[in-house]
């Protein structure tokens, strides 16, 4: 039995000899610079240098180009030629030279002009709404990647503590080994969950630095720069306005909403435009001739008024598909403001249900895992509750924690949802 106990204490001491005698401390890179940053701050930038967000803005100036062809009358057409007949026919006096200047002019019908303006003038509305239903997302999803980085810096902080606590146990362990209160055992295992927690902040700190690439790339900056930081708690004001007020301003005010209204409208007035296009146009032309020979001299003058028949082309095709998208956008509208009505139901929820675990956590969990962790500390320091309920005791405290930081991480997650889904800017 005495040496299967040493066998032991041999290859716990070996599995932890990596800690050396002294404390544990998590590896860390060189430093680096870190620029910190509110959340308001972060979404300005991102709204400022966003790629995708930039591209988008580019489809405003394209509408504005095409509202400008859209309001453009034809051109007026002007021919001029010559006549030069042959020689003998001029000198009998016969044909004399001719000289002609000529101008036709479209007169469009059916307030063509009006129509296609009126319909570029609508996709520019439609464009611009889309650009702010992008920037809409997009702060949305800056928010949720600063909660985040807000989280993995709670989520380190609490390891680096754990780490921590375990090093000074250590290092008290390490003194109560050598006056030979305390066995090799429990000092090489006391040394094996110090390493634990050390291989804990490492991760922690590798997910805090994810977090920060994703909020870094949200924000439109380029690799190499600046590592970012957060300054400000988690945002944790609670909503003062019910979910059927949340709906209702969801249904008034969402931007993607309105861009399909928009594109509805604007489908109407393509109808417009094609029952437009459907008359045909009359084109009228004034024609002037000078004519000279040997003998005579004069001047002509001339008028032209043609139209087309519409006998065949009256542009069915494009009226019917005018009136089908009509009628699929109308569809969509609909199909849209029951998603919203929908999405505004599932966030609330979300919503109630992490502010009821936060509150769950705060009044019932944090203080009875603080007190058994505190007692189960002083009592093994006392030498009355083992090495393993030290243990047991301090990772109940950090699951508890971690719980309590995701919870109030969801919990400000929902609340910018919420935010999103209403278009309300609820940033502190």
């Amino acid at each position: 039995m005495i040496h299967g106990t040493t066998l032991m204490v041999a290859a716990l001491t070996a599995a932890a000899s990596t800690a050396g005698a002294q404390t544990l401390s998590p590896l860390r890179s060189a430093p680096e610079t870190v620029t910190a940053l509110t959340i308001e701050e972060a979404v300005l930038q991102a709204l400022e240098h966003n790629m995708s967000l930039l591209a988008e803005r580019d489809n405003v100036g394209v509408a504005d180009a095409a509202l400008l062809t859209a309001s453009l009358r034809p051109n007026p057409v002007v021919t001029a030629g010559a006549t030069r007949p042959d020689q003998s026919l001029i000198d009998a006096g016969i044909s004399p030279y001719e000289q002609i200047v000529r101008t036709d002019f479209v007169m469009e019908r059916g307030g063509k002009r009006e129509r296609r303006i009126e319909q570029a003038a609508l996709v520019k509305s439609f464009a611009e709404l889309q650009l702010s239903n992008t920037s809409r997302l997009l702060v949305l999803d800056i928010e949720r990647a600063f909660t985040d980085v807000q989280l993995a810096k709670l989520n380190l902080a609490l390891a680096e503590d754990t780490l921590k606590a375990f090093n000074d146990v250590v290092s008290v362990n390490v003194e109560r080994a050598r006056t030979g209160d305390l066995s090799q055992v429990e000092l090489a295992r006391s040394r094996l969950a110090a390493l634990q927690f050390q291989n804990e902040v490492r991760g922690q700190e590798a997910r805090l630095r994810t977090a920060r690439n994703r909020l870094s790339l949200l924000m439109g900056r380029g690799p190499g720069g600046d590592a970012i930081d957060t300054v400000g708690e988690l945002r944790n004001a609670p909503l003062q306005t019910t979910d059927e007020q949340l709906r209702r301003l969801a249904l008034d005010a969402r931007p993607d909403l309105q861009a399909l209204r928009t594109d509805r409208a604007r489908s109407v007035a393509d109808l417009r435009l094609q029952l437009a296009n459907g008359k045909v146009d009359y084109t009228v032309a004034g024609e002037y001739h000078r004519q000279e020979g040997s003998v005579i001299r004069g001047s002509s003058y001339a008028f032209y008024f043609s139209t087309p028949l519409p006998l065949f082309n009256r542009n069915q095709g494009e009226i019917t598909r005018a009136r089908l998208q009509q009628a699929q956008l109308e569809a969509k509208v609909r199909a849209l403001e029951n998603d919203i009505s929908h999405e505004v139901a599932s966030a609330y929820a979300e919503y109630s249900l992490a502010r009821g675990l936060v509150h769950t956590i705060e009044t019932q969990m944090l203080a009875p895992a603080r007190d058994v962790r505190a007692t189960t500390e002083y009592a093994y320091r006392r030498g009355e509750a083992t090495f393993v309920e030290l243990l047991d005791a301090q990772r109940a405290f950090n699951e508890t924690m971690r719980s309590y930081h995701e919870a109030r991480a969801q919990y400000a997650q929902s609340l910018y949802a919420l935010d999103a889904l209403t278009t309300r800017s609820g940033r502190p």
